[in-house]
């Protein structure tokens, strides 16, 4: 006798889900579509638990479909065996290379792996809850990570196009600092206009201090002569400027706020001490590593 009343594949899309299901008594197989909404989920997860009166069921669906994974981790009877992605494409084209419109849908493949290889797939055992708002929070800063270089990138072209100086005065434009000089002296000819002693309370009121330094900016500012004198180049890039440098203070201010509640949940964490205390591992690269180990040991 099968542990599970049903084997289910699920095939996850935006707008709606294909699911799959066969009866581990009968052999009687189904198929239907969900809608992506949460009500539709529930009305389909209770319905099951109904019809199969809250026996376990087998749901087989990608690993990388994390917000389906956690949806359906509320209902204690389903047992999930998320799959990689390559797994089921090389499942996939072992039987279906031409990709014909008759072919089998991924989420019979999906039942398929389940019903004939689930002794090589580990049901889905999510981690604790701090280490997945961890594993959460390292990869949403990664993200905004990726988008302050794709920003400084953008800025870095549109400044050299009319106004290159900027990147000699400061050559880390990732900063609040230069965000902000951006924003309020967007182009060659303004800032030129400013009264040194507005510059240098400027620069001292974002934190730097250093007198060379500034000194140093301050008469590079006075020498610096114009790349070009279009204006219609220089109308529309200190525009484009200016967005991509609020952007970027956004960004900056995101990225810091998330390093903060790393810290916080980092100095909560039960194991966080184990990854810290390795050669070079910083606040942001232990966290990482603690983030992919996660916290079931017995699952690496």
């Amino acid at each position: 006798m099968s542990e599970f009343a049903a084997f289910i594949g699920i095939d996850w899309s935006d707008k709606k889900h294909d699911v799959y299901l066969v009866e581990a008594a009968t052999g009687r197989k189904e198929f239907s579509i969900i809608k992506h909404s949460p009500q539709a989920l529930n009305d389909w997860a209770l319905q099951l638990r109904s019809r199969f009166a809250g026996q376990k069921l087998a749901v087989c669906l990608e690993q990388s479909r994390g917000p389906l994974i956690f949806a359906l981790l509320k209902y204690d009877f389903l047992v999930l065996f998320p799959v990689h992605p390559k797994t089921l494409s090389s499942y996939r084209e072992a039987f279906s290379p031409s990709r014909a419109k008759d072919d089998p849908t991924d989420a019979e493949y999906q039942v398929e792996l389940v019903m004939q290889h689930r002794d090589r797939l580990k049901p889905w055992r999510p981690d604790d809850e701090k280490t997945r708002t961890l594993q959460y929070l390292v990869e949403y800063r990664r993200r905004l990570v990726n988008d302050r270089t794709r920003l400084s990138n953008r800025l870095t072209a549109a400044l050299k196009a009319y106004f290159p100086q900027l990147l000699d005065w400061f050559p880390d434009i990732r900063t609040r600092l230069v965000c902000e000089f951006l924003r309020r002296w967007p182009e060659l000819a303004v800032v030129k206009r400013a009264r040194p002693a507005t510059l240098a309370q400027f620069l001292r009121a974002h934190h730097s201090t250093r007198q060379q330094t500034n000194q140093q900016r301050l008469t590079a500012i006075r020498e610096s002569l114009p790349l070009m004198t279009d204006r219609a180049v220089i109308n529309a890039s200190k525009l484009l400027v200016q967005a991509l440098a609020a952007q970027m203070q956004a960004t900056l201010s995101a990225i810091k706020e998330f390093d903060h509640a790393i810290a916080q949940l980092c100095a909560e964490h039960q194991d966080f001490h184990l990854f810290s205390a390795l050669p070079g591992a910083g606040l942001v690269y232990a966290a990482r590593l603690l983030a992919a180990f996660g916290s079931d040991r017995e699952r690496r």
